[in-house]
């Protein structure tokens, strides 16, 4: 992959007066000095610390507007290299929905057994997205639930949400998580997905009831609010041969 030898200074122009959150400003900049060809696979993007310097920014603003371009396929941080412009990959959107509102209006009976709820920080969390998104000693909750359909196991859901969020077990068992979220005032705005697959390890497939090998769909989702803030991360595993993930076209 061809490089430029010095970093690549992108033009950004930022309405503070703007509802759209900062991040997502510099992220849409980035991204259209990239379809325009500006930026050209290989280039490498200017280090966080000169790039916040220039614009004024806080450096979680940058770092979040990069992760989000990461995310899309768009970047990647490589080391001893900084951020890199890679040729983008093929993205297909899938709707932001609650699987529980999903089974319910597809005439199934959801019901959800919580397997865990706990207090955590991304230092103590184990996942290392965690660390990009927010402070380490940012106090979180950790949901990990067993979602049924038909009385049916489906899918181990696990998600870590701000600590602000009050959460009662039996209405998460029952309950749609995002009707929880909206109704202590999240502003759920905008979310990325990765779709992807692996082999459940043991007790994964336990707890779905199935024989090992087993193969399952997984998605990692991040969700923000309209202020650009964490509503939550969201690791899922589905079992494959009772789940799959559709999409629509538009060409």
């Amino acid at each position: 992959m061809a490089t430029r030898s010095d970093a690549v200074q992108v033009d950004v122009r930022l309405d503070r007066s703007s509802p759209v959150p900062l991040y997502h400003q510099l992220a849409q900049a980035i991204e259209a000095a990239i379809d325009s060809g500006s930026l050209r696979p290989g280039d490498r993007l200017e280090n966080e610390v000169a790039l916040t310097e220039r614009l004024g920014l806080a450096r979680p603003t940058a770092r979040q507007a990069i992760q989000e371009l990461v995310r899309k396929g768009l970047l990647v941080r490589r080391r001893g290299l900084g951020t890199q412009v890679v040729r983008p990959a093929i993205h297909r959107d899938v709707r932001l929905s609650s699987l529980y509102d999903d089974l319910a209006a597809s005439g199934r009976t959801p019901d959800t057994t919580v397997l865990a709820h706990e207090a955590c920080t991304p230092a103590t969390a184990g996942v290392p997205v965690l660390h990009e998104l927010l402070p380490p000693d940012e106090p979180l909750q950790m949901l990990r639930r067993l979602r049924r359909a038909d009385g049916e196991p489906l899918a181990i859901m696990t998600n870590y949400l701000p600590a602000r969020f009050e959460l009662d077990d039996a209405a998460l068992a029952g309950r749609s998580l995002y009707d929880l979220l909206r109704e202590q005032g999240a502003q759920i705005a905008i979310a990325h997905q990765v779709i992807g697959a692996r082999l459940a390890d043991a007790d994964e497939a336990g707890l779905l009831e199935q024989p090992r090998p087993l193969a399952c769909v997984t998605a990692e989702r991040t969700v923000y609010d309209d202020a650009g803030a964490l509503v939550e991360l969201g690791r899922h595993l589905y079992r494959s041969d009772r789940y799959t993930v559709q999409t629509s076209l538009v060409v």
